[in-house]
């Protein structure tokens, strides 16, 4: 048992499930952010729990599309140049680890981390009263080409490799599947079936949240600044300069981790690969949208949410914190509006959030070198809010000393601080 006081802090979803994990394991908890849980990054992604996310997005193929990539004019990808200028000993690691020893590693790793997180969300969707969120119907993948599909070979032999559930699906099957999507654009379709989804990612957070508190868990909204060594323990400094004591502490602010660790003088190697989303009226009856969709060619997802349809776009990299540029999403609506029909805005601007990336595309789960009771969590990119229960899973193993659920070996910090 964890008979500490334990802060962790940031209250997404790694956050949030990390509280909860380590409260159940016997710690006195709390948890603490800037705003309340669910409000950032966990509030704004696709909402999708998905086997396939185990594919890295600097796998072995990169290296074809990079020419492509680096014009900076796709929907996938644009990028700030004096972002990438400042950051470029961030760009050539992550390039460095396209390859096919550093791809095995890290979907070994993602799908152990996954397998372990969907259990974990399904077990607590349960407990919170919120199982009715969950959809159970998969995920598909839209291809706009022949050619596209074809290229999309590394991803489904990946997928084969761990036993991923999937079925090729031609335009008439898809039609079946997905009757209001204008099928004739999408000659080749595959149904990821281990796939799951909910209608709210930011409120399944704060319905964790709420279970946690309300198992005696203390939730404390505060701008937070950096952390000073206090004995044994650690003083949480707020922007006010108050300070509370606690003998651990769990650093899971996802993109803001790095700002927060640079505080400590550690420099984390993290980018922020930023996206948009916005809402849009859902068809009635059968013409609703059944399950969430990732148009390949639009480079977009959309999926049914209880506030609409929500269109997410690709990546942006740039400062975690610079003004938003939504040409992705401008992009990604006209592309949108070609496979269905697109309802009206719901919003008057677009959400943006940011994913914070590790060059190896793998999260940091494990103890802070040297640090004695500083924890980290973070750095999970595309797969924050799926994988996070399974993090505070193997978070609370290693902090009591008990035998990983997983390999813990991948997600260490040692990888790079």
């Amino acid at each position: 048992m964890l008979n500490s006081r334990v802060a962790v802090l940031g209250a997404g979803m790694v956050g949030v499930a990390t509280a909860l994990e380590l409260q159940s394991l016997g710690a006195q908890v709390t948890l603490m952010d800037r705003r309340n849980p669910g409000q950032e990054t966990s509030y704004g992604n696709a909402g999708v729990i998905a086997r396939s996310s185990l594919m890295p997005f600097n796998h072995p193929q990169l290296w074809k599309s990079l020419p492509a990539l680096l014009r900076n004019n796709t929907a996938a990808l644009r990028y700030s140049k004096v972002f990438m200028l400042r950051n470029m000993g961030w760009g050539l690691s992550y390039l460095r680890h396209a390859t096919h020893s550093a791809f095995q590693e890290t979907t070994a790793a993602l799908d152990a981390l996954i397998r372990l997180s969907t259990a974990e969300h399904q077990r607590l969707l349960r407990e919170t009263g919120q199982a009715q969120r969950l959809r159970d119907n998969g995920w598909i993948f839209l291809y706009r080409s022949h050619a596209a599909f074809d290229s999309g070979q590394l991803g489904r032999d990946t997928m084969a490799h761990f036993g991923v559930r999937t079925q090729v699906l031609d335009a008439r099957a898809l039609s079946d599947l997905e009757p209001v999507l204008h099928h004739d654009l999408f000659p080749k379709a595959l149904w990821v079936q281990d796939t799951y989804s909910v209608d709210s990612p930011g409120q399944v957070t704060a319905g964790y949240a709420r279970a946690f508190a309300a198992r005696g868990g203390s939730i404390c909204t505060r701008a937070l600044r950096t952390l000073q060594r206090n004995g044994e323990g650690w003083d949480v400094l707020d922007d006010s300069g108050q300070a509370s004591y606690f003998d651990q502490v769990v650093v899971a602010l996802g993109p803001w981790s790095k700002q927060f660790m640079g505080t400590l003088g550690v420099n984390v190697p993290m980018a922020f690969e930023r996206g948009y989303h916005m809402h849009y009226a859902p068809g009635a009856g059968p013409a609703r949208l059944q399950r969430p969709v990732y148009d390949t060619g639009g480079a977009y997802v959309l999926s049914p949410m209880e506030q609409g349809l929500r269109l997410s776009t690709g990546v942006e990299l740039n400062d975690c914190d610079a003004a938003p540029k939504p040409v992705q999403l401008e992009l990604a609506e006209v592309a949108a509006r070609q496979a269905l029909p697109l309802g009206e805005r719901l919003e008057a601007a677009p959400w943006m959030g940011r994913r914070p990336t590790l060059p190896d595309c793998r999260p940091i789960i494990g103890a802070m070198p040297g640090r004695r009771g500083l924890w980290l969590a973070f750095g999970h990119q595309h797969v924050g809010f799926s994988t996070g229960t399974g993090t505070a899973k193997l978070l609370g193993a290693l902090m009591t000393g008990q035998a990983t659920p997983i390999d813990a070996r991948p997600f260490r910090a040692e990888r790079f601080l």
